[in-house]
């Protein structure tokens, strides 16, 4: 009995163990979301199609500026295919911002994109938010939204 008893403890307290370092504190998930969202941009840029698979949620769709709608298959497809090659593929320095509301992460920041498509060059900033949410498997890219094109800056 005594035994039985044991072994239900350990088990309550392993349980508990567990549950308590898998909720990470605001601050900690703030920095898991940022790093992950720059890991993706990064493999977004270098075609790292397990990389991409691994954080998009199965249902994530992302919104354009102009409305069209990339689902997670198209961001694959992107990835596999290499039509655009990117230069440039990275967020602004300084410009990144994570906020957390419990299972929920929001990325803002400005990203600089700059390469070719089939031929065709582009150099262009835009904002974008991408938006995660925590899942048993950890952190997932849900649902986005990027801007159309930024105006120019000034010339100096």
């Amino acid at each position: 009995m005594q035994d039985k008893f044991l072994s239900a403890a350990f088990g309550l307290a392993l349980s508990l163990g567990v549950a308590a370092t898998a909720m990470a504190s605001p601050e900690e998930d703030r920095k898991a979301v940022a790093a992950l969202d720059t890991e993706f941009q990064a493999a977004v840029k270098h075609h790292d199609v397990a990389t991409i698979d691994r954080i998009l949620h199965d249902g994530m769709i992302l919104i354009l500026g102009d409305g069209r709608v990339v689902t997670r298959e198209d961001h694959l497809q992107a990835a596999r295919e290499r039509a655009i090659q990117y230069e440039v593929q990275d967020e602004d320095p300084g410009t990144q911002v994570v906020r957390v509301w419990g299972d929920t992460a929001v990325v803002t920041a400005r990203l600089w994109i700059k390469g070719t498509k089939n031929g065709e060059s582009f150099d262009r900033r835009l904002w974008f938010s991408d938006t995660y949410a925590r899942t048993p498997q950890g952190w997932k890219y849900v649902f986005g939204q990027a801007s159309l094109k930024l105006p120019d800056p000034p010339a100096k």
